[in-house]
């Protein structure tokens, strides 16, 4: 199956992905930090950081955290203390759902 040439995002992924981009932009900027610089730091290429900085949805959500945790930026409105908190919190609330709201776990075929 092709990839299709360019896929359709809403409008509240457009803006989320673009206020993300000028937060990493600002404090780049703030912190006097070379795009060069910062894309050495997260270990991407310039040219990805510039496109991230623009809110394009075809970066990788990796390079994107790591640029944002790099600068400081707290991602989903909380510190790292309290990002590793939630996944706690929302890891144990997924043990507590019955199998059905589970994913079946398959066992692997690894007899060849």
């Amino acid at each position: 199956m092709a990839k299709p040439a360019e896929r359709a995002y809403s409008k509240v992924t457009q803006e989320a992905a673009a206020l993300l981009g000028q937060q990493i932009r600002m404090a780049r900027l703030e912190q006097r930090m070379t795009a060069d610089d910062l894309a050495e730091r997260v270990g991407i290429s310039r040219g990805l950081l510039q496109r991230i900085e623009r809110g394009d949805l075809g970066c990788a959500i990796g390079a994107v955290f790591e640029a944002a945790a790099v600068l400081g930026i707290p991602l989903f409105g909380i510190d790292h203390r309290g990002l590793t908190d939630r996944l706690a919190a929302n890891a144990h609330i997924l043990t507590l759902l019955p199998k059905t709201a589970r994913p079946v776990q398959r066992p692997v075929k690894d007899d060849f």
